[in-house]
């Protein structure tokens, strides 16, 4: 994926620049735009590895606030992100149509 098609994050937490390390992968775990998918082109940790990272440098309440947030959010995994993009733009279209 090229840099300028990636959905841009606003955080208060500066990207890392080293993106094999595990601050990398906590900061693009945590970003909501940023998918699981994304993270493994970039550092070949799948999401089961991201999710063991996770849980070894996060305080445990840490961790269970990421997870809950990761489990209700679509936009971690590219397909569901995609589908509720084309979902939301055809919602957009029929609601001009009126």
């Amino acid at each position: 994926m090229k840099k300028g098609l990636r959905p841009l994050t606003n955080t208060a937490n500066p990207e890392p620049q080293d993106k094999s390390s595990n601050s990398w992968i906590i900061w693009a775990a945590w970003a909501d735009r940023i998918t699981f998918e994304y993270i493994r082109e970039q550092t070949g940790k799948s999401e089961a590895e991201v999710i063991k990272i996770m849980r070894s440098e996060l305080k445990p309440s840490s961790f269970r606030l990421w997870r809950k947030r990761v489990r209700h959010k679509s936009l971690k995994h590219r397909k569901k992100f995609e589908y509720d993009r084309r979902q939301l733009n055809n919602k957009n279209y029929s609601l001009d149509d009126e």
